[in-house]
């Protein structure tokens, strides 16, 4: 196996990784911070609160360098079409999540604490569940996508 193979592998593993880890906030930490805001959003605070950010900030600039070094690596291959079509997704998904995603998920888990249900917050925190359920199936489908590549690298294009 080359290095060639070895970074496409890796690109892999780490959009599997970004994936995957979105499962599973979406699985078991999303449905109890939106259950019923802000009595439910105690995980976040507190000197032990959950915070996810440093996990997110590391992970998505080694998915997209290796996607973009895989890119170059297999350009005159069958693996380049899958790899643009991810990165260019990926990408995209990036930018809503930063335009719109992170920005409502500070506003609505920074709210203080308080022993009472807030209608119009939980309403938010389950608008904001439903789209990220949206975005977590395009990255799936984005998955999907830079796997099926890594059968088409041998394939060299004119």
């Amino acid at each position: 196996m080359d290095i060639k193979n070895i970074i496409y592998a890796f690109a892999c593993l780490s959009f599997a990784v970004v994936t995957g880890a979105a499962i599973y906030e979406h699985i078991a930490v999303v449905p109890r911070w939106s259950a019923a805001p802000p009595v439910s959003l105690s995980m976040f605070q507190g000197k032990y609160g959950l915070n996810p950010t440093p996990f997110w900030i590391a992970i998505h600039p080694v998915t997209l360098l290796l996607l973009f070094a895989s890119i170059i690596l297999f350009w005159k291959t069958g693996s380049r079409s899958y790899l643009l079509i991810t990165s260019a997704g990926y990408v995209l998904v990036l930018i809503i999540t930063f335009a719109f995603f992170v920005p409502e998920l500070i506003a609505i888990t920074g709210t203080p604490y308080s022993e009472h249900m807030n209608d119009s917050l939980t309403k938010r925190a389950k608008q904001w569940e439903i789209l990220s359920l949206v975005r977590l199936s395009f990255l799936i489908i984005l998955a999907i996508i830079v796997f099926l590549g890594l059968t088409k690298s041998k394939v060299q294009l004119i």
